[in-house]
């Protein structure tokens, strides 16, 4: 049933690096299996196509009376309309910011939006770091808590919400778990949001490459009124971001970076600031990165994130089916396939007795497959899934302030791209039960300044593969 199924939607010829051919310590080379999307994506091969395709082209962007320069600048207008109808913004009334990345984007918003001395921001224990850090420089910080298995608990959020009332004047919350893949009922947050008069903002750099991100009509009451994407993790990692909201917020206020390219008029004595986008893009703009986040937004679109959807829940669930069939293996989140439809494809799991910063080491070292292992920029969430007693939560923080992360606590994540296949898992299975039987080769020893597990006297090579140079 499940090999089947996925047959039937194959991207993997549209993904630079594909099978490409890794080392193992053994010597043998192996086709990698890249398990860690939700870090970050490869390229789509069709990006890089038209990347290379448009730098024959490139050149500064804005005022430069060149063709070469007019080309750019038409691009880069183009990348940000993209991007708006990406996420079903309206641009008359909203903006699309390029930036780095969602954090760029969040901590931008966070400076940005004008926040009362008694205003409070609700977010949730299930949040990335970014999405949790930024806020709380900026008002009071009210941290929804997870249901046991790690959704976010409406109830509890509903009575934050009334316990508060009017002093919210931010909701914002992720789309979608980088941890456990869950989502976040984010527009029926959003309604509840709008009733007590606080705007909602979404972190969807985990929800856009899986499902489609409709910020709806701004007049609609369930309307996202900000949300961020990464380009890295739609397939287009050249270094961009994006920040989409209502223009009429930022033009309430200076720019935080200030500078070239975001003013209209400047004297000894008065700065007259430019319009939507360009005061909250200062200096010369990643114009490479935008054109390739518009180019990979394009095809997601063309393939259809309803399609997507579908081969992911086809591929959790077939997953989820191998991983529970493992003596030993525990797994966090959501762990029956019949729910795989409620989740992106990040499946968060343990194995009994074995570090899993060790875990995650063999697989790699060993069987050529990318995992992450850890807590995912998302310590208090992992500590809850986890369950730990507050003493030795006290414990491993205290070794860790002291240099050593052997015992840190932790994960291994394993997160799919719309390209990843059920003989990917298999290759996973495979390994896991190589290492669960004890029938892995090398000798592992750790670093306590990272925790990380290295094969004892192994010499990776790198420069036989790649070398910049010198």
């Amino acid at each position: 049933m499940f090999p089947h199924s996925t047959k039937k939607f194959n991207l993997r010829s549209r993904i630079i690096g594909v099978d490409q051919e890794v080392p193992l310590i053994d010597g043998r080379h192996v086709p990698y299996i890249n398990l860690d999307n939700g870090a970050s994506t490869p390229s789509f091969t069709d990006v890089l196509d038209i990347i290379n395709k448009f730098m024959l082209y490139y050149s500064s962007v804005h005022r430069g009376t060149g063709f070469k320069s007019r080309l750019s600048t038409l691009a880069y207008d183009q990348a940000h309309e993209v991007i708006g109808r990406f996420v079903g913004a309206d641009l008359e009334t909203n903006t699309v910011i390029f930036g780095k990345n969602t954090t760029d984007a969040i901590n931008k918003l966070a400076y940005r939006f004008p926040f009362s001395p008694d205003s409070v921001i609700i977010t949730s224990l299930l949040e990335h770091h970014s999405n949790d850090l930024p806020w709380r420089n900026q008002a009071h910080v009210v941290h929804v808590r997870a249901t046991p298995e790690g959704r976010l608990d409406e109830d509890d959020f509903d009575k934050q919400l009334a316990n508060y009332g009017e002093r919210v004047s931010m909701v914002a919350v992720t789309g979608a778990s980088n941890v456990t893949g869950f989502l976040v009922p984010i527009h029926r947050l959003a309604r509840k949001a709008h009733e007590v008069g606080a705007k909602i903002f979404v972190d969807a750099s985990q929800l856009a490459p899986h499902r489609r991100v409709d910020m709806k009509p701004d007049d609609d009451p369930e309307h996202l009124d900000f949300v961020s994407i990464s380009a890295h993790k739609m397939y287009a990692p050249f270094g961009t971001g994006a920040l989409i909201g209502t223009k009429e917020m930022f033009l309430q206020s200076p720019p935080e970076y200030q500078g070239g390219g975001t003013v209209d008029i400047v004297t000894e004595d008065e700065v007259h600031w430019a319009g939507m986008p360009d005061r909250d893009e200062a200096g010369s703009p990643n114009v490479v990165g935008a054109v390739a986040m518009a180019a990979a937004a394009q095809i997601l679109m063309e393939v259809g994130m309803a399609n997507i959807a579908a081969h992911e829940e086809v591929l959790i669930a077939y997953t989820l089916k191998r991983l529970a069939e493992i003596p030993r293996v525990k797994i966090y989140g959501e762990p029956n396939p019949a729910k795989a439809h409620e989740k992106v494809g990040a499946i968060p799991f343990e194995v009994e007795g074995i570090s899993h910063f060790l875990l995650a080491a063999i697989l790699g070292y060993e069987g050529g497959i990318g995992v992450r292992s850890g807590c995912f920029c998302a310590h208090p969430y992992v500590v809850h899934l986890l369950n730990l007693a507050d003493d030795a939560s006290h414990t491993w923080r205290d070794q860790m302030l002291k240099g050593d992360k052997t015992n840190m606590p932790g994960l291994v994540r394993i997160s799919f791209g719309c390209y990843n296949n059920t003989q990917d898992v298999d290759r996973l299975i495979e390994m896991l039960e190589i290492i669960i039987a004890g029938n892995y080769k090398g000798e592992y020893e750790v670093n306590k300044k990272t925790g990380e597990y290295t094969p004892v006297g192994y010499d990776d090579m790198f420069t036989d593969y790649f070398f910049l140079g010198t």
